[in-house]
């Protein structure tokens, strides 16, 4: 089967299919660096990083963009607590970042833009939409999108203008013409960043910068954009909205979206005290554990973090290094560059496990069953070599080759030092 993606714009699985043959532009929103990522962060970069990782094992140049939002009332607030510039603590935590994905086994993105860099990209769209009657400035100095102009507005997350009059997501504002209305531009108070623009000294909204960002990197219409679940509404909504209509055509094909974590059954919260950093969590069971523990679902069902799954993960991973190792010190023992007809029909057989893979990551990247698939060809191999002795260097090492073959596509059982972090 061809590779399909679940779309949250067409809430069905699709046939995937890249704008240019070959090539696949991807957009992950990032962090809003003011602390050290948590574990629903490192979730959601596990699952985009297969994500990529599958479309280049299957043929595809990837340009992967990643953001960083490094400019925020959250960012504003930690600075000042902690009296350093807003710069000085989003570099710091900018690096911690990356210092986490990296350990979790992430690809680093093609590029990884700080908001802060794109401001002319950002007021140049802002430009667009109020030249189109789209945006205008509220009595208190911000510029602010006009929603009921984009007729398309809720398609992503399939909610309507009456839904969100009534709910609670939308704040109270009688500066703005009307209370759906977001921000684009906020008007400059003391004390806080601040950069020109046509409609004064100011800085940029949230939503902005991922539009200005994913266009000038990827184009005016990119194949995939993907985030957390909790970015459906209201911020991937308003990307789709500004986005669309200031360049007049689709922001993108594919809106891929990870599902939520939970702690021990209950949502994270710092005030609950089940909110983890990475890092931390990462010194109890390891980086790898992690990422393993996060393969074990799919990527859009929900998923329930607790110490007793992450145990189980580590067991799990524990066995795979286990049969890697053995594989390896047989290969070392073993003579015999040409497999018997035995092997060769035994080692055909196992192929059938490297479909199974494929088939599971081809359907949205189920990496459970891609998981399922590597413990099968596991026991295989190592039910086939314990009752085989004799076997040929030739068949330990094909059967080697195909257990790395596919533990490497998950970036599992890589490491070199023989040890499970």
């Amino acid at each position: 089967m061809a590779l399909e993606l679940y779309s949250t714009l067409s809430r069905r699985k699709q046939a995937f299919e890249p704008i240019t043959a070959g090539e696949v532009k991807m957009y992950v929103c990032g962090v809003t660096v003011y602390d050290y990522t948590h574990i629903g962060h490192g979730r959601t970069f596990i699952s985009f990083d297969i994500i990529r990782r599958w479309l280049e094992a299957s043929g595809h140049k990837v340009t992967f963009v990643r953001n960083i939002t490094d400019v925020d009332d959250k960012i504003i607030r930690r600075a000042a607590e902690r009296h350093v510039s807003c710069e000085a603590l989003t570099d710091e935590f900018s690096r911690a970042m990356q210092e986490d994905m990296i350990a979790l086994g992430c690809l680093p993105p093609t590029v990884e833009p700080r908001a802060t860099h794109f401001i002319p990209q950002m007021l140049n769209i802002i430009e667009k939409l109020q030249q189109k009657g789209l945006a205008y400035q509220t009595k208190s100095g911000d510029m602010a999108y006009a929603v009921r102009q984009f007729k398309d507005y809720g398609k992503l997350s399939g909610k309507s203008i009456d839904d969100l009059i009534s709910g609670e997501r939308v704040a109270a504002d009688d500066t703005k013409r009307d209370p759906l209305d977001f921000v684009l531009w906020k008007s400059a108070k003391p004390g806080e960043p601040q950069w020109d623009s046509p409609w004064g000294k100011g800085r940029p909204g949230w939503h902005i910068e991922c539009s200005a960002m994913a266009n000038k990197y990827l184009g005016k219409t990119i194949d995939i954009h993907s985030g957390g679940l909790d970015l459906i509404f209201p911020h991937h909504e308003n990307e789709i909205a500004q986005s669309e209509c200031a360049n007049g055509c689709t922001f993108a094909h594919y809106w891929l979206h990870n599902g939520f974590l939970t702690i021990d059954n209950e949502k994270m919260s710092k005030s609950k005290g089940n909110f983890f950093m990475v890092r931390d969590a990462a010194k109890q069971f390891g980086y790898e554990t992690i990422r393993m523990f996060m393969l074990s679902a799919h990527y859009r069902t929900p998923l329930n973090y607790s110490a007793e799954s992450l145990e189980m993960n580590k067991a799990s991973l524990a066995r795979l290094y286990e049969a890697r190792n053995n594989m390896e010190f047989r290969i070392e023992k073993a003579e015999g560059d040409t497999m018997t007809a035995e092997e060769t029909e035994k080692l055909e057989a196992l192929g059938g496990y490297k479909q199974k893979f494929i088939d599971a990551m081809d359907d949205d990247l189920n990496t459970a069953d891609a998981l399922s698939a590597i413990f099968e060809l596991t026991r295989e191999i190592n039910a086939y070599n314990g009752a085989h002795q004799d076997a040929t260097r030739a068949f330990l090492t094909a059967a080697h080759d195909l257990f790395m073959e596919l533990t490497g596509v998950l970036n599992l059982v890589q490491k070199r030092d023989d040890a499970v972090d």
